[in-house]
Formats: C-alpha cells, sequence, structure tokens
C-alpha cells in the first residue's frame, strides 16, 4: 500500500481520538501562531498612537472580507476534494484543486482593484478624523492590491489539508507568520537604517510574510510528491467543478463575509460612544483569536475526516468526529473564557491601552466571552455542514449569530440604554440563538443524509 493510500485509509479507520489529533494539531499550533501574530502586530501598531490602532481597526472588516474569499474558496475545495478521495474517483480530485488555485488568483486581482482605487471612501464612512482616515486607507491598500500571496498559500493549504496532510500547511502559515512577526517592527520603527514607516509598515510586513509563504507553498507542492496530483497541463476549464466548489464555497465565503457587515455595523454603532468604543471592538477580535484559532485549528483537521467518512458513507466515524470535536472545542472555549473573565486589564494592558479603553474594554471582554461554550458548538456543527455539502446551513446559523440577531439587538440597547456597557449583550444573545439554529439544523441533516448511511 502505497503512503498515500495508507493516508486515506487512516482517515477511515484509525481510532478517533488520536486520528483528530494527529490532523489537527499542526493546524492549531499554526493557528496560534496566526493568532500571536495578529497580537504583536496590533502591538506594535499601539506604539506608534492609539489613532493608528484606531485606524488598523477600522481596516479589520475588509481584511476580513478579503481573507472570507480566500478560506471560503479553499473550503469549497477542500469538501470537494475530500468527498471524490472518500469515493475513490482521485482524478476529479486533481481537477478541483487545479481549478481553486485559478479561482483564487482571479479573485486577488478583483481585490487588487478594489484596493488601487476604492478604498477611501470605506473609511470616510465611520471616521472624520483625516489622519486616521489616511492611515487606514494606506494600509488596507497595500493589503488588498498584494493579497495574491494570501489568496495562493490558503488555497495550497486546503488542498493538502483535504487529503490528511496537515504537517505541511502547518509550516506555510508558520513561515507567512513569523516573516511578519520580524519584518513589523523593522518596517513599522525602521530598524537597521530604514526609514519608519508605521500603519505602511505594518502592512508592509503582513503581504511580504504572505507572498514569501506562497513562494516557499509552491516550491514545496512543485518538488515533493502529494495525494493530489496538481498539473495545468491539458488543463480543461469545467463549470460544474467551479459549482460544486462555490456550492460549499460561496455559503462559507458569505458566512465570513457576514462578519464584514457586522464589523461595519458594530463600528457605526459603537462610534456613536466613542472612537475607544470602536477601538475596544477591534482589540476584543485580536485577543479573542487566541481562543478562536485553536478551535478553527480543529476544523481544519475535523473536516477531511468527515468529508472522507461522509463519501465512504461510515455514519459511526462521521458522528464520532462531531462528538469528540465538540468535546474537544467546548474545552479550548471555556479556558478562554477563564483567561477573559478573570484577566480583561491585563489583556488590554497589551495594547498600551488608556484608561479610557481599559473603563470600556474590562466590561465589553467579561460580557462578550459567556458566548465562548455556546460558540464552540456552533463551528463544529458548521464544520460538519460544510462537511458534507450543505453549506447554506452554515451560511444560516452565521446569518443569526453575526447580522439578523447580533445587529438588531445591539441597535436596539444602545439606543434604549446609552450605554455603550450595554452594547455587549448582544453577543451572548446572539449566540444562544444561533445555537438553537445549529441543532434544529443537525436534526434535520441527520433524518435527511445521515441515519441511513
Amino acid at each position: 500500500m502505497s503512503q498515500n493510500s495508507q493516508a486515506q485509509n487512516r482517515m477511515g479507520t484509525a481510532n478517533m481520538l488520536p486520528l483528530i489529533f494527529s490532523m489537527a494539531l499542526p493546524a492549531m499550533f499554526s493557528m496560534l501562531v496566526q493568532a500571536l501574530y495578529n497580537i504583536v502586530d496590533s502591538y506594535f501598531v499601539s506604539q506608534v498612537s492609539e489613532k493608528a490602532l484606531a485606524a488598523v481597526s477600522l481596516a479589520f472588516p475588509i481584511q476580513n472580507l478579503l481573507i472570507a474569499f480566500a478560506v471560503g474558496t479553499a473550503v469549497g475545495v477542500t469538501s470537494l476534494i475530500s468527498r471524490r478521495l472518500g469515493q475513490g474517483r482521485r482524478k476529479e480530485a486533481g481537477a478541483a484543486a487545479v481549478h481553486g488555485i485559478l479561482l483564487g488568483i482571479a479573485t486577488s486581482l478583483v481585490f487588487a482593484v478594489y484596493g488601487a482605487f476604492f478604498t477611501t471612501p470605506f473609511f470616510r464612512m465611520f471616521e472624520s478624523d483625516p489622519e486616521i482616515v489616511h492611515m487606514g486607507d494606506q494600509y488596507i491598500s497595500i493589503c488588498c492590491v498584494l493579497s495574491f500571496g494570501s489568496f495562493v498559500v490558503v488555497m495550497i493549504e486546503k488542498i493538502l489539508q483535504a487529503t490528511g496532510n496537515m504537517l505541511w500547511p502547518m509550516i506555510f502559515q508558520l513561515v507567512g507568520a513569523l516573516i511578519n512577526i520580524v519584518l513589523d517592527p523593522v518596517f513599522i520603527f525602521g530598524w537597521f537604517g530604514l526609514p519608519a514607516m508605521g500603519v505602511v509598515g505594518a502592512a508592509a510586513a503582513t503581504v511580504a510574510g504572505q507572498i514569501l509563504s506562497m513562494v516557499f507553498s509552491v516550491v514545496v507542492i512543485c518538488v515533493r510528491p502529494h495525494e493530489i496530483q496538481i498539473s495545468f497541463k491539458g488543463f480543461r476549464f469545467d463549470w460544474q467543478t467551479v459549482k460544486n466548489i462555490y456550492a460549499v464555497g460561496l455559503p462559507a465565503i458569505m458566512m465570513q463575509a457576514i462578519g464584514t457587515v457586522m464589523n461595519m455595523a458594530m463600528n457605526a454603532i459603537l462610534s456613536g460612544f466613542s472612537t475607544a468604543a470602536y477601538t475596544v471592538f477591534g482589540l476584543y477580535f485580536k485577543l479573542q483569536s487566541f481562543v478562536f484559532m485553536p478551535v478553527f485549528g480543529l476544523t481544519q483537521g475535523l473536516l477531511p475526516i468527515m468529508g472522507y467518512n461522509y463519501g465512504a458513507k461510515n455514519k459511526k466515524r462521521l458522528l464520532s468526529a462531531l462528538s469528540q470535536g465538540c468535546a474537544i472545542a467546548a474545552v479550548i472555549m471555556a479556558a478562554g473564557m477563564l483567561v477573559f473573565l478573570l484577566l480583561p486589564g491585563q489583556l488590554l494592558s497589551i495594547f498600551n491601552a488608556s484608561e479610557e479603553l481599559h473603563s470600556i474594554g474590562i466590561p465589553a471582554l467579561r460580557i462578550i466571552c459567556t458566548c465562548f461554550l455556546f460558540a464552540a458548538l456552533g463551528i463544529v456543527s458548521s464544520t460538519l455542514f460544510q462537511a458534507v455539502g450543505k453549506g447554506t446551513y452554515s451560511l444560516i446559523v452565521s446569518l443569526m449569530r453575526q447580522l439578523v440577531v447580533l445587529v438588531p439587538v445591539a441597535w436596539i440597547l444602545a439606543a434604549a440604554t446609552g450605554q455603550v456597557n450595554a452594547v455587549w449583550w448582544a453577543f451572548p444573545i446572539a449566540e444562544t440563538f444561533s445555537l438553537a439554529a445549529s441543532v434544529v439544523f443537525f436534526l434535520r441533516l441527520y433524518h435527511s443524509q445521515i441515519k441511513d448511511l
């Protein structure tokens, strides 16, 4: 039996808990490094000025949208590849990989056009301070125009993860994140004779890490043997393959893009209180990445396992991956919730937070973290929906969590109380409704597609 066949057989036969950890730990570790980068990046920017930190916080929705298209498309490719491998259709799995890379490059060109010509109006919607608008515009323009590195490396990572190879994707992310972390202070503060570039330096470090990681990943995919053969020789574009990718990928894109709309809406609500209020909101997302990123890494390991066993019609292993994944995610989220409850002031101090940021941020962190456990179950459930081709279910749950419930409740709380601290309660309220929806969709999916496997 070949090494590749053994990897596929492992997803169908190995003991589930050790299999999940072997598949997920590399991704969890690399996602933790990504979270560390998020913290370090904002830490260095906060040393420039509080306005620089506010500008980067305002830029987050556009960055989130870019990530949504990169990761969402790649999730669709991962789901299709893992299902085709489970069905023994290896040639079609390889074709899906090639289509995915081309779709990623095409999407990066759209963001490049936006970054070159259309970023300034976005910042003017939320902020009148010309210095904050200018710094935000500089930062996000660079990130968008040079986003091709991010799109390509994310796609290659997901292609390899679909085959059960979690080591190389971890290395790719480590390379990008570590380069980013090293270059941040060099470019931001002008070390080694370079000019101090401030937020421009932060953006330059970000895209440099992405592009160098992309170059490394392309070299690896070309010179190392892999389960998926990526070859453009004789390639023929197939609209049915694109349709199959976006059947899962489009809901995944929309699911993450909802976060962009949510961030914009919340920034609009919070900017009615103060600049510090939306800055705290941005800092929360930086801090919660330390908790959520490992769970997202866990789902990267779960997705190919679930997809493979669903394609192989192995109900027992599919449900075992779901239950054990939920348990692991709940433990991670519980630990994160305790840290947020007990040490909110210390967390905010990482970013050189002012007294105003502390006064708003401490209750914010303590209130929002109460939804972490519910979020754990919802995230793993959404992974199941994606793995079996029901990305629409994940989309609906995310709509409830981040838009349909969260934003109206936040607006009502802000208008009714006039207190920024009341707004934060919208998060646990929305999470409760979305978890209920996840349970309903799981029961529906179980009876329609899983029960008789």
